[in-house]
C-alpha cells in the first residue's frame, strides 16, 4: 500500500535519544488526525552533502530533527536549501532550528563563514551560540507574533512547549535575520529567539523547542499537523519544475 505522504527527516535516528522515536510518533498522531498514511525516511546528513534538487522530488515535506552535532553540518545545510528553494513544507526542531539559521546566513544573506559553535566555537562568525543558560530538559513559555502563521497553527498567542537544547540564535543576529525576511515570530520572556517562519511559504517553521515531545494520539501537536497538511497541499507547479530540474531561488522568496 502506498503512502500518501512521503517526509525525509534530516539526521542520524538514534532509538536511544527520546526526541527521535517522538519525532515519529507525533507524525503518526498528526497523520491519523488528518486521515492520511505517512512514510517517514531518516536521511542520513553525510549521504546529503553533494545531493542535488532531485534526490529531494520525491519528499513532500522535510523535517531536520533534533540530535546536533550531526555527521555533516554540510549536509544538513545542503538540505535545507535545496528544500527552501523548491518551496517543500520545512519543520525544523531544535538542532533543525539551529541550522536552519545556518543555512539561511549562508545561502540569503551571503555569510559564507556562519558558523554553529557546537562544531566550531572560535568561529569569527557565530549565527549560533551557546545559550547562556541551558534549556534542556525545561519546559518554558513561549510569546507569539500576532496574526503570524505560528500563532494561527495554535489558536493561541502564548503557549508552553519543552525544550532539548544548549544551543540557540546568537542575539547579535537575531534583528538581522528577522528583518531579512526569516521572522522571529515567537520569543521567550527576555524577547529571544524561539520561533522562526518564512511567512510567504505554505510552511517554513523552525522552533528552538520539540514540539514533538508534546504530541499525543489524543492530543497531535498543531504545529505538527499544520506542517503534514501543508505537505498534504502539494507543491506548486513551478516549485515541482525547480525539483525536478535543480533550479533554485537564492533570495528566499
Amino acid at each position: 500500500m502506498e503512502s500518501d505522504l512521503s517526509i525525509g527527516v534530516i539526521g542520524e535516528f538514534n532509538s536511544e535519544f527520546p526526541p527521535h522515536p517522538a519525532t515519529k510518533a507525533s507524525i503518526e498522531h498528526s497523520a491519523a488526525a488528518l486521515g492520511a498514511r505517512v512514510e517517514t525516511r531518516w536521511l542520513d546528513t553525510a549521504s546529503l552533502e553533494d545531493c542535488d534538487a532531485a534526490e529531494l522530488a520525491g519528499f513532500d515535506a522535510l523535517w531536520c530533527a533534533p540530535g546536533s552535532p550531526y555527521r555533516s553540518l554540510d549536509g544538513a545545510v545542503r538540505a535545507i536549501q535545496l528544500g527552501r528553494e523548491a518551496g517543500l513544507p520545512f519543520l525544523g526542531t531544535c538542532g533543525g532550528f539551529q541550522h536552519a539559521v545556518i543555512e539561511y546566513a549562508r545561502n540569503v544573506l551571503g555569510f559564507e563563514d556562519a558558523q554553529h559553535a557546537e562544531y566550531d566555537p572560535y568561529a569569527s562568525d557565530l549565527f549560533v551560540s551557546r545559550l547562556s543558560c541551558s534549556l534542556a530538559g525545561k519546559t518554558m513559555g513561549v510569546r507569539l507574533t500576532r496574526g503570524s502563521g505560528a500563532a494561527r497553527f495554535y489558536g493561541k498567542e502564548e503557549v508552553v512547549e519543552r525544550y532539548y537544547c544548549d544551543f540557540g540564535l546568537n542575539p547579535d543576529h537575531q534583528r538581522r535575520l528577522n528583518d531579512s525576511g526569516l521572522r522571529v515570530v515567537g520569543t521567550d520572556l527576555d524577547g529571544e529567539a524561539r520561533i522562526l517562519e518564512l511567512p510567504d511559504r505554505r510552511f517554513y517553521v523552525a522552533t528552538l523547542f520539540v514540539p514533538q515531545l508534546n504530541s499525543s494520539a489524543e492530543h497531535p501537536h498543531p504545529l505538527i499537523t499544520a506542517f503534514l497538511r501543508a505537505a498534504t497541499q502539494g507543491a506548486d507547479p513551478e516549485s515541482q519544475s525547480e525539483i525536478a530540474a535543480g533550479g533554485s531561488d537564492p533570495s528566499g522568496g
